[in-house]
């Protein structure tokens, strides 16, 4: 029975490209952690499944290491020399296969993050390791070609450690998730936190464990239909019960003071205050509009149009009867 040993010595003769790469087998207690260093915060099942593995003498994969003045640090393998602890404190006999990591200490975070043996990031770990990669002078599209992810990615995880320590805690908590969190930090700035809070009261409060997004951050339809709602209110208490044709009077005003300041977005807003009002007060629902306009943009898309001309209305080309 043949095994790469062989393949290796008999290489000239198999015209193969197989090389050597030396691993080492050290004791547990020639190994050290240094505190803070690992990326994962430690999984105690994680841990366990590797006792169990190490005591059944299951293959386990080589740690990844490098030698200091100190002694050999771990790179990656936290999980699996802490397994091997408990292995060897419940009296087996436990020698761990390591390699060397060759590589600056960005490209050591960054092995860290994409390690296939390490379970799966949680978002506050990937950014502390992103952060610190940052803080090695990588930039943004650096990180993410290195950890194989895009840069929106790294730019989200960056975001959330500045989010603030009140949001921070919540996606630590499981309360709110990492991109609810940007999201709310994005919107409300340093009120964000204490806005998350009381969303957060209130979804507690209806039987919830967790803020969603759909709670923690209204929609532009929502946003919408909040000012539409407050505007109808005040309109009709302050002008009253009268009909449409004065709101659309003053949208014909409103509409030329638009067109001589086009970029001026109050213009816009008394533009669309004024459609509203006189729909409401013609009592003209959203379904009857949407309903109406579907037939006429049929219409419109029908006729036919003289050549566009900027600043100038175009009305279409009426068929002489």
């Amino acid at each position: 029975m043949s095994n790469l040993l062989q393949v290796y010595k008999n290489k000239e003769d198999s015209n193969t490209n197989i090389t050597v790469r030396k691993t080492y087998l050290l004791g547990v207690d020639e190994l050290y952690i240094e505190p803070g260093y690992n990326v994962r915060d430690i999984d105690p099942t994680h841990v366990e499944e590797f006792r169990d593995a190490f005591i059944a003498g299951e293959h386990v994969p080589p740690l990844t290491v490098q030698v200091t003045e100190q002694g050999v640090k771990i790179i990656d393998g936290h999980h699996r020399w802490h397994g091997a602890k408990l292995a060897q404190e419940a009296g087996h006999d436990i020698r761990l296969e390591c390699k060397d990591f060759v590589g600056n200490e960005g490209e050591r975070i960054a092995f860290m993050v994409t390690s296939s043996q390490g379970r799966a990031l949680e978002p506050l770990e990937r950014a502390a390791a992103y952060q610190r990669m940052s803080n090695q002078g990588w930039e943004p599209s650096e990180i993410a070609k290195k950890v194989k992810r895009s840069v929106a990615d790294v730019d989200q995880h960056l975001a959330l450690l500045a989010s603030g320590d009140e949001l921070i805690g919540m996606v630590k908590r499981n309360e709110v998730a990492a991109t609810t969190a940007v999201a709310l930090s994005r919107e409300h700035g340093a009120k964000a936190g204490t806005i998350a809070a009381e969303g957060l009261a209130k979804a507690k409060a209806s039987g919830k464990k967790k803020l969603t997004r759909s709670a923690a951050i209204a929609s532009p339809a929502q946003v919408r239909e909040t000012i539409r709602k407050k505007h109808a209110a005040w309109s009709q208490q302050t002008f009253g019960d009268v009909g449409p044709i004065g709101p659309l009077k003053h949208l014909a005003k409103e509409a030329m003071e638009a067109a001589e300041a086009i970029y001026d977005l109050s213009e816009w807003a008394d533009l669309q205050f004024l459609l509203w009002d006189a729909m409401r007060r013609a009592g003209i629902t959203d379904d009857e509009l949407n309903t109406a306009m579907d037939i006429k943009l049929a219409v419109n898309m029908s006729r036919k149009w003289p050549e566009p001309k900027d600043g100038e209305p175009r009305e279409h080309i009426k068929e002489d009867a």
